[in-house]
């Protein structure tokens, strides 16, 4: 799909969609509660709708009025072939899970997720008992369990997913786990995980996030559980309303441990006006300066940075680029490439760091690379252009947020 978005300014208020990061959590958790889970405000997207293919391929029925979806659990396979589409969180999330079984299990995708390494997987598995064959290191991968639980250890550096994966699939195994964790990355999506296995009954403790302690034989029980709005997914447009009007974004928590609520202080260190309640943000724009920010907890952040930064007058400084390589693209240098064409100096010259100059934004025809936050981030860039800029594969938002061309076109109406 190819879009063109029109230099404008936008105005207006909408809904945030349902954080897929909680969702997939949700999902998994009512599959492995026993009876029936109600999960409300669950808008999809296509990361969200592969995961509930996942769960009903793991013993669930899921049936739903609206975004109210109902899920029965019980881990019980009714295939041994699972595809978890593009999504990496879904891949390390639910290769755990479904290595509790005892029957051998292969977890599929598609697209840039079959060129992301998966091998930091491989040895922590099969120390807690688990079968496996991968395809050297990247998908398909066939585990084959059941996961007995013992003493791991993981590198955090790379990605916290595999460690959500373990957190949520450790508690059903018959034996207590010690997980030792090494250069742990993106403490608040472990915050979310532990938070959420709680809401279903499941504890998980841990000691300065090194040391993981997972009691055996938990059971997770079923609940009514909200997914709440996506500050991931929200990010692109709370930038459009700093750097071309004012929006609204409803259905944001603001206490909410989701680690993209950071860019509410990344916007307030640029010079945005900004205004929360109990369930929204608002966003005015002005002068806006350059800023610095530390995006290593959360890196999904750095395309919203980067349209914040083009709009900045000076040089921003972003550092935890490290972060951004097995992402759906090189992130880093894709952001370089696509924010080049758009006449914005980009430098990644420095290790760990992305220093953007704002400045003109010049029309220009500019490709996402099958990356969902890079076509959103470009359209908000495209507002400021002096003209119009062409997105080439704009449906990548679809991984994310299906809603955002329209979102967009209400917020300029």
């Amino acid at each position: 799909m190819k879009t063109t978005i029109h230099k404008g300014r936008i105005a207006g208020s909408i809904t945030a969609p349902a954080s897929k990061s909680y969702a997939q959590r949700a999902v998994a958790a009512a599959l492995l509660a026993g009876g029936e889970t109600t999960l409300t405000h669950l808008d999809l997207c296509n990361d969200t709708r592969a995961a509930l293919d996942v769960a009903r391929r793991l013993g669930a029925s899921v049936s739903h009025e609206g975004t109210t979806y109902t899920i029965r659990g019980g881990l019980n396979p009714v295939s041994t072939k699972l595809n978890i589409g593009e999504s990496g969180l879904a891949t390390r999330l639910f290769t755990p899970i479904a290595s509790l079984c005892h029957m051998p299990i292969t977890i599929n995708g598609e697209g840039s997720i079959l060129r992301r390494p998966i091998e930091m997987m491989e040895e922590p598995l099969q120390a807690l008992g688990v079968e496996v064959i991968s395809n050297g290191g990247y998908l398909p991968i066939s585990v084959k369990g059941p996961m007995r639980g013992g003493e791991i250890h993981v590198d955090g550096s790379l990605s916290s997913q595999f460690i959500t994966g373990l957190l949520m699939a450790l508690p059903l195994s018959p034996n207590d786990t010690v997980l030792h964790v090494e250069n742990l990355k993106s403490r608040p999506y472990v915050d979310m995980t532990i938070d959420l296995a709680a809401r279903f009954g499941v504890a998980i403790e841990h000691n300065n996030y090194e040391q993981f302690y997972i009691a055996g034989g938990q059971h997770y029980t079923p609940c009514t559980y909200n997914i709440e709005g996506d500050w991931s997914g929200a990010s692109c447009l709370l930038v459009a309303g700093a750097t071309a009007g004012s929006i609204t974004i409803r259905n944001l928590n603001h206490i909410s441990l989701q680690a993209d609520l950071a860019i509410i202080e990344a916007l307030a260190r640029a010079g945005a006006e900004i205004i929360t309640t109990n369930s929204s943000v608002t966003v005015h724009g002005g002068p806006l300066h350059a800023f610095e920010f530390d995006a290593t907890d959360c890196p999904d952040l750095f395309p919203a940075l980067a349209a914040l930064a083009a709009s900045c007058e000076g040089t921003s400084v972003l550092t935890g680029t490290q972060r951004l390589t097995y992402k759906e693209s090189n992130r880093a240098k894709t952001i370089a490439e696509v924010f080049g064409r758009l006449g914005i100096g980009v430098d990644l010259s420095e290790e760990n760091t992305m220093r953007i100059t704002g400045g003109p934004v010049s029309s220009a025809v500019v490709d996402s690379h099958n990356d969902h936050r890079i076509a959103m981030a470009a359209a908000v860039a495209a507002l400021s252009s002096d003209d119009s800029v062409v997105i080439e594969g704009a449906d990548a938002a679809d991984k994310s947020y299906p809603n955002f061309w329209n979102d967009l076109d209400t917020l300029r109406s």
